[in-house]
């Protein structure tokens, strides 16, 4: 017999920590399509010449390639035809190229489904993980205000996943390159920077500062000094980040343009009322995708800084240059989902839900089965979510069925209960009980869980 196991780098949930998983998602979702963003899914594989266009190096290494049992027999030199989706990214970016000339321009669109990546198996890291994309793609150009919208609908996520305070850091690729420049920087070498200036918060500055002064670096101490100083500049509230960017004294006309677009940002995050302390500027964000051209984002949790970053992103200039000859240029962000449930689970910030099932429908004897059934239909038709037992068993049996499923209310008819029309109802939660007629059952129940009795309300 096979012993049963999940393979290493998955997250298998048992049903309440689903029920928690499924209510973030459903939370995120929401909050995307409240500021007008549309869902789009794409297959969970892609042909290998198109997802493999732009990779190489570590990516390619971890990509899973898909293939038939009958394919596999057949197959001669080359890659498999087929490949999983190792981010939403470049699907993204097929899927524009291919529908351009269906889409309205910009185009918003959120995703959130798997993707597949082999990873070396560790504890946190997984090869099958949920990501939860934004992004604005416009034609031939994108107005920088859309990059200001972004955090707003970050701040809007994590505000209603309520899982604790929350810092959406902010930063400019132009203006760290224009800050390059005049230290006479240039060229791939300002690339290779930008990549070590992104190692600070895991190597700590001597680690990093050793290695730009370095043989494969080779910049002036006063240089790399500059440039560490230059990382350090973090902002408290908004006027102190506005404040912090006049500081940093003239620069070329690259990192003026990048300046100029950090103040729209912020001047736009506070006409819509994003509260001060959700962002700040933090100039050693430097996101290290090198298709990244203006604004970076990343966000982290204040009490938690270990987890790391909790969603990224930023803007580019050209979305799907490898498969169509149109500019489209956009903006976005990614949520790791599978990755921050489990932190946030091991933190204790996060924990099994009750069920999504409302009420049991208990059954006492074969008698009353028929009128179990109808009213559970009832109490259906009115928006609850309902059990109904369909084999009679002792009661306290039920209970217990029903406490460990995290069901809060357990619907008893009894002899007595029956003469009155009525039915006993047990609140697991408060560890109350209470009568009520059959026809009034509906009603007390939507007012108990804390909502309307309007027919159908979530």
């Amino acid at each position: 017999m096979i012993k049963p196991r999940t393979p290493p780098g998955v997250m298998e949930l048992l049903p309440r920590d689903q029920i928690a998983f499924q209510r973030m998602l459903d939370t995120i979702r929401l909050t995307f399509e409240r500021f007008g963003f549309l869902p789009v899914e794409t297959p969970v594989f892609e042909l290998s010449e198109v997802l493999l266009t732009k990779s190489g190096g570590e990516t390619e290494r971890q990509v899973y390639f898909v293939q038939s049992t009958g394919a596999l027999e057949k197959q001669g030199e080359g890659l498999p035809e087929l490949a999983l989706r190792f981010d939403l990214t470049v699907p993204l970016a097929r899927y524009v190229a291919e529908h351009e000339h269906e889409l309205a321009f910009p185009f918003r669109r959120y995703q959130m489904q798997r993707v597949y990546r082999g990873e070396r198996a560790q504890r946190g890291r997984f090869r099958e993980f949920y990501q939860c994309d934004i992004d604005v793609i416009g034609k031939d150009a994108l107005s920088p205000r859309h990059d200001a919208e972004i955090p707003a609908v970050i701040a809007s996520v994590f505000e209603a996943l309520d899982i604790g305070q929350f810092t959406i850091w902010l930063n400019h690729r132009k203006l760290l390159r224009g800050f390059f420049e005049g230290q006479g920087i240039e060229g791939e070498r300002q690339l290779a920077v930008l990549r070590e200036l992104d190692k600070l918060d895991k190597r700590g500055e001597d680690a990093v500062r050793s290695t730009l002064v370095g043989e494969d670096f080779g910049l002036a101490a006063d240089v790399a000094d500059r440039l560490l100083a230059f990382s350090r500049v973090r902002s408290a509230g908004h006027d102190d980040a506005l404040a912090k960017l006049d500081a940093l004294g003239a620069g070329t006309p690259l990192f003026e343009e990048g300046r100029a677009e950090l103040r729209e940002l912020l001047g736009r995050l506070k006409a819509m009322g994003v509260p001060e302390s959700r962002y700040a500027i933090n100039l050693s964000i430097a996101r290290g995708l090198d298709y990244y051209t203006g604004m970076v984002y990343e966000t982290t949790l204040d009490a938690y800084p270990q987890i790391g970053s909790i969603c990224s992103g930023g803007r580019y200039d050209n979305l799907a240059s490898h498969y169509t000859k149109s500019k489209l240029p956009g903006v976005g962000i990614s949520i790791g989902l599978t990755r921050l449930f489990f932190q946030l689970r091991d933190a204790g910030l996060v924990a099994g839900a009750d069920s999504s099932v409302d009420a049991l429908v208990t059954l006492l004897d074969d008698a009353g089965l028929d009128h179990a059934l109808a009213l559970s239909q009832q109490l259906r038709a009115a928006g609850l979510n309902v059990e109904t037992q369909l084999e009679p068993r002792k009661l306290a049996k039920q209970l217990q069925y029903a406490d460990r499923a995290g069901i809060r209310f357990v619907v008893i008819r009894g002899g007595d209960e029956a003469a009155r029309g009525a039915v006993a109802v047990k609140d697991l939660r408060r560890g109350e009980q209470f009568e009520v007629a059959d026809a009034g059952l509906a009603h007390r129940l939507l007012v108990e869980r804390g909502q309307s009795s309007v027919a159908g309300n979530p």
